[in-house]
């Protein structure tokens, strides 16, 4: 087990949003779902609007680097038809995709707006926002869904609106979650050395490359995560658990 761990030291805290600040049955039982139903009239809807073509433009440019043999058939750049058959893939195969995120982040806001979803956060999250601004620190957020996405989660939470109390969000367009180089990139926006960083995360090969960036690390084990037999980071279930 890896553990790198001092509070004290914490300039500012990244979270990850699935499996640490909100249930994993939230997003997959309740937002991919949404997104799914409402994908089809959102987009007879939506489809001219211009950040609504600059993401169908981020899609086939992703479907253009394709190798995968079971892709569905998209010839025509222009085919909505062939885009949604594109986006219902991705969204089966899980892809972290820039695009596919940032037009679910779109279906969602309107269901948010309408008031058919309301984001579900663990229950100590309020509580533990407002402790750590008493104390000097911040918050950042990194997901892969995209920042417009993020940005719902906890403005339309079953808690109210807790987005004064975040600092700053990131998604894949800083790269990857994967990727060492990507906690170097928030680390230079934020403005914090590495080390000064703390990320907390149910993945551990994310926390593995934040700790390559010589970020602090914790791993968020929560009910309904995927199982860890033998964590190599050191385990919260709880982010009371950080004080």
């Amino acid at each position: 087990m890896t553990d790198r761990f001092s509070f004290e030291s914490v300039q500012s805290i990244l979270l990850d949003i699935e499996g640490t600040v909100a249930p994993v049955e939230f997003v997959y039982g309740t937002l991919f779902p949404f997104a799914r139903q409402q994908l089809h009239s959102f987009m007879a809807k939506h489809q001219s609007e211009p950040e609504v073509m600059a993401d169908c433009a981020l899609l086939w440019q992703e479907y253009q680097a394709e190798t995968a043999q079971e892709r569905p058939d998209w010839s025509d750049s222009k085919s909505i038809e062939s885009a949604i058959a594109y986006v219902e893939y991705l969204m089966d195969c899980d892809r972290k995709s820039t695009g596919l995120k940032s037009l679910q982040g779109k279906i969602w806001d309107q269901g948010y707006q309408s008031g058919e979803l309301k984001s579900q956060l663990f229950e100590e999250v309020p509580a533990f926002f407002e402790q750590v601004i008493q104390s000097g620190k911040s918050i950042y957020i990194y997901s892969s869904g995209s920042v417009q996405a993020q940005i719902l989660i906890f403005k339309f939470s079953e808690f109210g609106d807790l987005t004064p109390q975040i600092s700053g969000y990131f998604d894949t367009q800083v790269g990857a979650k994967k990727e060492s180089s990507s906690y170097q990139t928030i680390s230079e926006k934020i403005g914090d050395k590495p080390e000064d960083i703390l990320f907390i995360s149910d993945v551990e090969a994310e926390l593995d490359a934040a700790q390559t960036s010589r970020m602090q690390t914790l791993l968020s084990v929560r009910p309904g995560n995927q199982e860890i037999l033998a964590p190599r980071f050191r385990v919260i279930h709880s982010l009371n658990e950080i004080f």
